[in-house]
């Protein structure tokens, strides 16, 4: 379900031993029977070049160890890097989503869903990541976009989402031509997922109406960190923003 202030959508990190012994026996054979005789204080000799080189294998399989843990660490940090350049780089030229073709939308789908399975943020309803002011870049929604209207009917300016986890608050914002906004209380209904009630309306950021109760939806956050957020919603429609105003706080 996509929510918007007119059709209630929220668009909305896992000493090495002497290798020596005391006591080693010895076997003796004679030609009337085989005896297994014990010699007293002697050890197994390992030269000090042995031992040196003993000692640097275990330390150099050590260091590998510990190599190939901080390499698969960074690759898969460059890897997100990566794909985060790749899906703004993609998103870039399609104006929110009006211009997206079903070809450019499924590729566009297919990098946020490598992102989302890198997600290190489990639980993003209990990150202060959350908090703050969002831009949306990118969405499916077609209550968002009205790619049926004319253009100049259309939401032209930038779009803002506000959360606050402490509060559990979120707010809609649009800027021209229509400065609508919206404000909503969430349901959590998982560690990812909330349920969106809208309680008011502010039509051209000046009149206030209180919701009639129909504005509710559902909102999943599959992806988050500093910078950047996806979130579904329960119709199947992708919200992508980026972070503006860490700082911002929804009105209670």
């Amino acid at each position: 379900m996509a929510i918007t202030a007119s059709s209630a959508h929220l668009k909305t990190p896992r000493s090495s031993d002497e290798l020596c012994t005391s006591h080693p026996s010895q076997a003796y054979l004679s030609s009337k029977s085989l005896s297994f005789t014990p010699i007293h204080n002697t050890q197994i000799d390992i030269s000090y070049s042995n031992k040196n080189k003993l000692y640097a294998i275990a330390d150099s399989w050590k260091w590998r160890t510990k190599v190939s843990f901080f390499q698969g660490f960074l690759v898969k940090e460059k890897d997100v890097k990566k794909l985060k350049e790749e899906l703004l780089e993609a998103i870039a030229p399609l104006d929110r989503g009006a211009e997206a073709s079903q070809e450019v939308q499924e590729r566009v789908d297919e990098i946020s869903r490598k992102l989302e399975a890198a997600n290190k943020v489990k639980e993003p309803l209990k990150s202060k990541l959350l908090n703050g002011k969002w831009e949306l870049i990118y969405t499916t929604s077609q209550s968002i976009l009205q790619t049926k209207r004319p253009k100049f009917l259309r939401p032209n300016g930038k779009i803002y989402q506000a959360i606050n986890v402490d509060t559990l608050r979120a707010q809609n914002i649009e800027t021209w031509p229509f400065f609508n906004q919206a404000t909503a209380n969430l349901v959590p209904l998982n560690a990812r997922r909330v349920a969106v009630k809208f309680d008011f309306f502010r039509i051209a950021g000046l009149i206030p109406i209180a919701s009639p109760g129909s504005g509710r939806g559902q909102l999943e956050i599959t992806y988050l960190d500093e910078e950047l957020r996806i979130s579904r919603g329960n119709r199947g429609n992708l919200f992508i923003l980026k972070m503006v105003d860490p700082s911002y706080r929804v009105p209670l």
